[in-house]
């Protein structure tokens, strides 16, 4: 919708987008090849300029026909033992959410890994383990009835969402209106560290 809207406002403007792996997104903009970059967890570089944006509420998936899909808000301990649809090592979000887990003891038998949201989502529709995504990204999937959307039980778990651009690079208005449109959505604080 942020994009819609921009170009809408600015319909001259030329905007190219591409999905990547976050360590592709910090080496196409440290390198000059993407102007921008939207990266959740932001990693501080000082040749880098981080704009937070908002946080992204996580919540656990699971197929609506899983025991667990009627507990809601779910005890994190229900986690312990279950089969999981992880990210990648690699990525800033895995690495967030196994600290989350690990600092609440809990252990989840992690069955398989990728890099994309949307493969993990499709991942728990044909019902190979549960998993833990930013609420957001499956709106449309509970709506349709096959994911359900769990909260979790006294833990808040989000993860930063943020624009990053190189320190030292002079923005063009365009870049500077795409910005300040992204980021005036931001909110403060996460409880989810990166």
């Amino acid at each position: 919708p942020y994009l819609k809207r921009f170009l809408k406002a600015f319909p001259s403007i030329h905007v190219h987008v591409e999905y990547r792996r976050a360590n592709e997104v910090y080496d196409d903009v440290l390198s000059n090849d993407a102007d921008l970059g939207l990266v959740a967890c932001p990693t501080r570089d000082a040749r880098l300029a981080i704009v937070p944006l908002r946080t992204e509420s996580m919540v656990v998936i699971t197929p609506p026909s899983h025991p667990l899909a009627a507990t809601r808000p779910l005890p994190v301990e229900r986690l312990e033992g279950q089969r999981f649809i992880a990210f990648e090592p690699d990525i800033p979000t895995r690495k967030a959410i196994d600290r989350f887990l690990r600092e609440r003891g809990v252990a989840v038998r992690t069955v398989m890994e990728f890099d994309n949201i949307e493969t993990v989502k499709r991942a728990v529709e044909v019902e190979a383990g549960v998993a833990i995504v930013p609420e957001g990204s499956v709106a449309q999937e509970v709506a349709r009835h096959s994911l359900a959307a769990l909260p979790l039980a006294g833990a808040t778990l989000e993860r930063p969402l943020a624009v990053i651009h190189r320190a030292d690079k002079v923005l063009s208005p365009a870049m500077s209106r795409f910005i300040a449109l992204l980021a005036g959505q931001a909110a403060k604080g996460s409880d989810l560290e990166c």
